[in-house]
């Protein structure tokens, strides 16, 4: 059987790796930069550390920032409008999974214009043009959207979220500078850095799964369990292991697919508006222990990668082990265990529309809207 594996053309990596920009711009021509990057990341002079370069360099650009943290249909079209006024030929996209997931539907819509309705790219979009030329620039570790075919907008009107996966939306350039991480508190370095995990291991398990994004989603498990405390407290060597990590289980699980961990998550988010990393890591454990059954020997691995001496253990046990561990991990980073603001009356509406996602198809076990239900129910 053939199988395929979409990268970026070119990652950069390493502290000060931006300062590369404006030289990559100018080298292949470009005039005018369009910047996607959300308002508090503007506030906060995080994105003014890569237009500092682009003004010194006398390099231009045009900022778009009406994004919000779970973009919608409406942030994307207003983006392309601005993109079309703004004269622009190429973009940059900073900030986390909303910043460059708006900026995939611009530019894809930029040189796609039959899907500016947006809704028309959900699911496997059969666009025939790539995207405008992107550099992306992750300002979190946990969605790398920067390496990824895959983006998400959400639906306000309908409630829901819908995942769009395109070959033609991955970045050209992705530049993950530990340096532009520095300033995320606490509490969003430990829901992205859980998002991350929650990638590597549903990667690690999902139907799709093979040899080359296994080697990834394991080392990618490593990384996150031995550097994601670290991270939370700001230490330099763990944002440098998160910003590896995010990124090494993004190249592996845009190209195998994730499960339901992922499906409840975007559900709970267009409902509740919960940060999809704290949607992720209350939800990854809960279904860690439903689709055990059908993973063979990976949660071995899983418990070994975080830390866990599995020697002598039965295969129970060490399942019980890796869960115990992903439970752990979110505990000492101060994740909350249950979501208040879920309520028995909406879990069919939850359940329909999580059956209903992208994600859900690639998990290992198959499911019904029943156990859908039944599995939200255990946030409550």
């Amino acid at each position: 059987m053939v199988k395929s594996f979409i990268l970026n053309g070119v990652s950069y990596h390493g502290r000060g790796a931006v300062k590369e920009i404006p030289g990559i711009l100018q080298s292949k021509g470009f005039k005018k930069a369009f910047i996607a990057s959300d308002p508090d990341l503007i506030k906060f002079g995080v994105t003014k550390k890569v237009t500092d370069l682009l003004d010194a360099a006398n390099f231009a650009y045009e900022i778009y920032s009406d994004i919000k943290p779970n973009p919608t249909i409406e942030n994307v079209q207003s983006g392309v409008e601005a993109y079309k006024k703004s004269g622009a030929d190429c973009m940059i996209t900073i900030g986390g999974g909303s910043s460059i997931d708006t900026g995939k539907a611009i530019g894809i819509i930029i040189n796609n214009p039959e899907f500016a309705d947006v809704r028309s790219l959900e699911g496997v979009a059969p666009t025939k043009n790539r995207t405008v030329f992107t550099i992306a620039v992750p300002t979190t570790a946990g969605t790398a959207a920067e390496a990824t075919i895959n983006y998400v907008i959400t639906d306000v009107q309908k409630k829901r979220k819908f995942v769009c996966v395109d070959v033609n939306d991955i970045p050209d350039i992705a530049v993950v500078d530990p340096d532009m991480m520095s300033t995320m508190p606490a509490k969003l370095t430990a829901a992205t850095g859980m998002d991350a995990l929650t990638h590597a291991i549903e990667g690690y398990i999902t139907k799709a799964a093979w040899e080359l994004a296994d080697c990834l989603n394991l080392e990618a498990v490593k990384l996150i369990a031995k550097n994601l405390r670290g991270a939370v407290k700001n230490e330099d060597a763990g944002r440098d292991g998160m910003a590896l990590g995010q990124f090494v289980t993004g190249m592996a699980f845009s190209n195998v697919g994730l499960g339901i961990a992922h499906s409840m998550a975007h559900t709970l988010g267009a409902v509740y508006d919960t940060p999809h990393g704290v949607a992720c890591a209350m939800m990854l454990p809960i279904v860690m222990e439903y689709n055990a059954e059908t993973t063979g020997e990976k949660y071995k691995a899983i418990a070994e990668a975080m830390g866990v001496d599995t020697t002598g253990m039965t295969q129970a046990e060490y399942r019980a082990a890796a869960v115990a561990e992903v439970r752990k991990l979110s505990a000492d980073i101060g994740i909350p265990a249950k979501l208040e603001a879920l309520k028995e009356e909406d879990l069919d509406f939850l359940a329909e529309s999580a059956y209903a996602d992208a994600c859900r198809p690639g998990n290992p076990k198959e499911t019904c809207v029943a156990d859908l239900k039944d599995l939200f129910r255990q946030l409550m």
